[in-house]
């Protein structure tokens, strides 16, 4: 291959993150409601007759399907099919930062507005029960935050030979935060506990710019 040519390719790659079209895609709304004139965040509690985290806590969302315009568009569809919703019925649609797991998944999370509760019929093949937490209670309650340990495990067949320390290479240890809200009886985490704290991190940066926050303090 001639230098032109492999300067060319490379001018003309656009970067992204390394291994990430093998990756699993979703996106997930987090929707926003208002009740009394305050600020609630809807959640979900996953169907027991799913296979995938039968009764956990979680957001709207799924994977991203061909046929979705772009991620915001696969958040909006999934919002609408589980909540039973109409387009028209969800809007101010935002993007958060996306989320990449160490397990091959990369999340783009959303917020949006929900215009009414009365509009929810909730799909019961996906969704067993819906509720909601008021954004004040978020506001000021902090997460609990625990640490998970990942040990490194090399198949039999590991070329030890071929690296420095051989069997006795110093592995780094690696790390999950797992995050923990706790709301009445209701346990959120994992995942969605993660995409909540980004969304109350940014609120509590731009608080003083925000009149809906404003209004909130006084809730």
């Amino acid at each position: 291959m001639r230098l032109e040519s492999v300067l060319h390719k490379i001018k003309t790659h656009t970067p992204t993150i390394l291994g990430s079209g093998s990756f699993s895609k979703y996106a997930v709304l987090l929707p926003l409601i208002e009740k009394a004139d305050s600020i609630h965040v809807l959640f979900e509690i996953r169907s027991l007759e799913l296979r995938r985290q039968p009764g956990e806590i979680c957001f709207p969302g799924g994977r991203i399907d061909p046929s979705d315009q772009d991620e915001k568009g696969a958040a909006i569809r999934e919002t609408i099919e589980e909540l039973g919703l109409k387009q028209g019925d969800i809007t101010d649609v935002y993007p958060l930062d996306y989320l990449i797991s160490p397990f091959g998944m990369i999340v783009y999370p959303y917020i949006g507005l929900i215009k009414s509760s009365q509009e929810l019929k909730p799909n019961p093949s996906e969704v067993g029960d819906i509720f909601t937490v008021p954004l004040s209670f978020l506001l000021k309650t902090d997460p609990k935050i625990y640490q998970v340990n990942f040990r490194a495990e090399p198949e039999d067949d590991f070329p030890f030979e071929l690296i420095v320390g051989g069997e006795n290479y110093n592995w780094r240890t690696r790390q999950l935060e797992e995050y923990f809200y706790i709301y009445e009886n209701r346990v959120i985490w994992g995942m969605t506990a993660r995409i909540l704290a980004h969304f109350i991190e940014i609120l509590k940066q731009n608080t003083i710019d925000s009149p809906k926050l404003g209004r909130e303090k006084n809730i």
